[in-house]
């Protein structure tokens, strides 16, 4: 027999008031679909399944309105709701883990009789991953043509172009009316003179009215953003093509086949755990998925760029331009580095992986998505 609770046992178990929970009842977010045997209202499993996705979206800061939203998604199970709640919250940690390591660094040179300026002091409340990698985005990544030409193409005979995560401005085809989105103050502020116009926005929420763009592209940016499902569904609503380069997260197989993440860095399984796969990523918009090479002279250095050039990853300022090293912290990058300094130095390195060098492009994991 199916367990049903009364309103003041979900309230204790959820740490929530009655008032609360009559709230979400009035309005009609949250209703107790059953009945005790004495005749009260009580949640069922289902109801209690439909507060918790209520009660975690809150928490992470949604409006009652947006949480309606997703919780009535007819698209989405328990399980994607899950996957999307993991997504959020290890967001939230990083988020959190960027703010502690600032708040260290001013304890450092306070310490030192050192003040910080009023600008580094509220940097700590802004993006924190991107205005910690951003600056040393010039240096590294770079367009690479090879691949430029792939999103170019699948763009087909688009005149607008919506840029979503646009960051400096990496893959904005030349010949388009381009318009930018970009969150970060410090990746429009490197936006070189003459670049498309820039949106201070983001793509969970686009100021653009439906349809407004021929065609809308991300490249290299879903792993960043918030809700990546919420964010592909406003490109796929202003825009009539969708062009997007991500990764596939959800193939364990690249994570044996580039050796990076196989032999020195293991983290990084942590850091894609819980996101939405690219199938599912895929089936938002409606999307084929296209592999996508990488050349072994990659011009762009994004953390897989340098599958046959491992010497640069020794290089901090290659490090400092890809966001997974700041994201599995200062530890496990040492770890990462002077393990694999070592396997430079005595060969071990070259003798795992010497059939790399006959490989002029090598397949991990990059995907287009082309809707």
């Amino acid at each position: 027999m199916e367990e049903h609770l009364t309103v003041g046992r979900v309230a204790e178990l959820a740490d929530v008031s009655v008032r609360t929970l009559h709230h979400y009842d009035a309005i009609g977010l949250v209703q107790p679909s059953a009945r005790t045997s004495a005749g009260y209202r009580a949640y069922s499993a289902g109801d209690v399944e439909r507060l918790r996705e209520v009660l975690a979206y809150r928490r992470l800061g949604f409006g009652l309105r947006e949480i309606a939203d997703l919780v009535d998604d007819p698209a989405t199970d328990a399980v994607a709701h899950l996957h999307r709640l993991r997504g959020l919250l290890l967001d939230q940690r990083d988020r959190a883990a960027g703010m502690v390591t600032a708040i260290d660094r001013e304890l450092e040179a306070r310490a030192m009789g050192i003040r910080t300026t009023p600008e580094e002091q509220l940097k700590v409340f802004g993006a924190q991953l991107y205005e910690a990698i951003g600056s040393a985005y010039p240096a590294t990544r770079r367009t690479e043509p090879r691949i430029a030409a792939r999103v170019w193409d699948a763009l087909g005979d688009a005149r607008t172009v919506l840029n979503v995560g646009a960051g400096t401005g990496s893959y904005e085809p030349p010949d388009r009316d381009v318009t930018a989105v970009e969150p970060s103050a410090v990746m429009r502020a490197q936006r070189p003179a003459g670049a498309a116009p820039c949106v201070a926005a983001r793509a969970e929420s686009l100021p653009f009215e439906d349809q407004s763009f021929d065609a809308a592209m991300a490249f290299s940016t879903v792993h960043h953003w918030q809700d990546p499902i919420a964010g592909l569904r406003e490109m796929r609503r202003v825009a009539r093509r969708v062009v997007v380069f991500t990764h596939d997260a959800s193939d364990t197989g690249w994570r044996q086949r580039f050796w990076l993440t196989r032999d020195y860095l293991p983290e990084v399984a942590g850091l894609v755990a819980g996101r939405p796969s690219v199938d599912q990523l895929a089936s938002t918009i409606g999307a084929r998925l296209e592999p996508v090479l990488i050349p072994w002279d990659c011009a762009d250095g994004f953390f897989e760029a340098y599958w046959r050039r491992p010497e640069a990853y020794l290089d901090e300022h290659v490090r400092r331009a890809i966001s997974v090293w700041t994201r599995v912290g200062p530890e496990a990058e040492q770890r990462a580095v002077n393990r694999l300094r070592d396997d430079l130095s005595s060969g071990r390195w070259a003798e795992r992986n010497r059939d790399l060098v006959a490989l002029d492009a090598a397949e991990l994991g990059l995907r287009l998505l082309v809707a």
